[in-house]
């Protein structure tokens, strides 16, 4: 059995090839600079279905956020490495598991916009590292994380229109204090910011949060896209929830800073794995 993964920070896609038979499963994000070793190991085990499998897999390629360095592969290699024991394992960041599924073998720049942003330029055969995926404190210009801090102060800050304000604190009723704690005492802030970008998605044509995506946008591609020479020359595609349900407003950035859009996928699980199985000489059957 051959299983492909991609993770972020708030769930995992995987996809397996047995017999002929593609399977999916579900888990939350593996991210190696939130989870150790053992805590990805458990949780995978929690997943029943996946573990009914686990003898039987032979291959995994696994694209992860945070799998940047060989000491972040090697966290995610061991913690599968201890479910999945008959295994190889090819530990990989997800941006290169995006450009698979973006770019295929055709140059091109390809970007994440997710629960956090990161972006690369591919040449058709390699990638090449930019100065861009600081995380969320730093960076990730054009988030979920983004979006969702900027919503909330808006809220907080009092800048947001009455009416667009009520809709909120009927939302998301949690109180300042409360807010604060989540955000510094509690594990994965990033990932509970990006909750608030949610409220984007049934108010997106409101002039407010219109202006909010795409200055949130224009800051990404002035930040990340713009740092590329060749940025005016190939398309530009983008993975990610972000980038799929926001598409309208992304695309008019785009064009206006004359970028030609790409594939904009939600998820790149479907185009990675056929990329995959292409690689290994495997045929997939229409699903």
């Amino acid at each position: 059995m051959i299983l492909v993964a991609d993770s972020g920070s708030s769930k995992t896609d995987w996809m397996g090839y047995l017999n002929g038979e593609t399977l999916k499963f579900n888990t939350p994000g593996i991210n190696p600079y939130f989870l150790s070793e053992e805590d990805i190991s458990k949780l995978i085990a929690k997943n029943e279905t996946m573990m009914l499998y686990a003898d039987q897999v032979k291959e995994i390629y696994f694209f992860g956020a945070g799998c940047s360095s060989p000491d972040k592969h090697e966290v995610v290699s061991n913690g599968l490495s201890a479910v999945f024991t008959n295994a190889f394992i090819s530990v990989d960041h997800d941006l290169l598991g995006s450009v698979y599924a973006t770019c295929g073998n055709a140059e091109g720049l390809n970007c994440i916009l997710g629960t956090g942003s990161n972006i690369c330029y591919f040449d058709g055969k390699k990638i090449h590292d930019g100065h861009h995926g600081l995380g969320y404190v730093l960076g990730d210009e054009g988030s979920g994380t983004f979006f969702g801090k900027k919503v909330l102060l808006a809220y907080l800050y009092n800048k947001m229109p009455a009416a667009l304000a009520a809709e909120f604190k009927k939302t998301f009723p949690a109180e300042k204090e409360q807010i604060i704690t989540n955000v510094y005492q509690k594990p994965f802030p990033n990932i509970y910011l990006a909750g608030f970008s949610r409220f984007m998605a049934d108010h997106k044509d409101h002039p407010f949060i219109q202006n909010i995506l795409k200055t949130g946008f224009q800051e990404f591609v002035d930040t990340n896209v713009k740092d590329y020479p060749k940025h005016k020359n190939v398309p530009c595609h983008f993975v990610g929830s972000i980038a799929y349900y926001y598409q309208e407003a992304l695309v008019e950035v785009l064009q206006a800073n004359g970028i030609e859009p790409g594939k904009i996928l939600q998820k790149p699980i479907d185009d990675l794995f056929n990329f995959i199985l292409q690689k290994e000489g495997i045929v997939r059957q229409a699903i």
